[in-house]
């Protein structure tokens, strides 16, 4: 067996542990692959999973090592995943990610050979780096015990993966809070931030639309009224000027 066919065989197993759809699909749904944040688990997702399938979408929960992998590595883990949930239309499906899984689907994206026709959601993402992960930039040891290889990359200088990334060129929308339960994250963070990232840091070019919502980074992913939004983006391409 090759490398690349014990990723995917060792992707699908992940995918069905994690919890994909607990029904099929209907007929025709598009599909939406979600993906959790950095020291996350899909559990931290169910919630909002279960609220994309009651708006009638196919849900693939990809479940990562945010920790200990590369940046790399995890990108050829969702090329896998996409593989095997969308063989037939991978152009399409749409995401919906937290934190860091919004930098690992930029990454992912970036790579494709073709354009990306589906949409995608980020709730609160670190495009422009984390100040939190500069914190580490001194302690090599703190920062692969409390980050890991990927998030290190996160950086808000210019070596920083999300700053060579440049503009999206897919449609993306991006709902950000800017309430914080971490007062020590918000001492490093300048301006108004999540607890995890800066309002500012969060947004990104080519972006279609940005909406900043009174919500905590870790458990903005919960909240229904950021599920209608989602669902929103998802159908129409656009947040609703009103929560619908």
């Amino acid at each position: 067996m090759t490398s690349r066919h014990l990723l995917r065989s060792l992707t699908f197993a992940l995918l069905v542990l994690s919890g994909c759809s607990s029904e099929p699909p209907p007929e025709g749904a598009e599909s939406v692959i979600v993906l959790h944040g950095l020291r996350r688990t899909p559990a931290s997702m169910a919630i909002l999973v279960a609220r994309l399938e009651d708006a009638g979408y196919g849900v693939t929960s990809f479940g990562y090592a945010s920790t200990s992998e590369p940046m790399e590595a995890l990108i050829d883990q969702l090329e896998a995943a996409v593989a095997l949930c969308c063989a037939d239309h991978p152009e399409d499906v749409h995401f919906v990610t937290h934190s860091m899984g919004g930098v690992l689907v930029r990454s992912y994206l970036s790579q494709q050979p073709e354009p990306h026709n589906g949409r995608v959601v980020m709730l609160s993402p670190p495009s422009q780096g984390s100040e939190i992960v500069d914190a580490f930039a001194d302690s090599p040891r703190l920062r692969a015990l409390f980050v890991g290889p990927a998030a290190s990359e996160l950086g808000t200088d210019s070596a920083g993966i999300a700053r060579k990334l440049g503009p999206v060129r897919f449609d993306l929308g991006i709902i950000t809070g800017d309430k914080s339960l971490s007062p020590i994250g918000s001492w490093v963070i300048p301006g108004p931030d999540d607890g995890k990232v800066a309002v500012g840091r969060a947004n990104v070019e080519g972006s279609a639309d940005f909406l900043v919502i009174s919500a905590t980074h870790t458990f903005i992913m919960n909240r229904r009224d950021v599920a209608r939004q989602v669902v929103h983006f998802l159908q129409n391409g656009r947040f609703s000027p009103t929560d619908p």
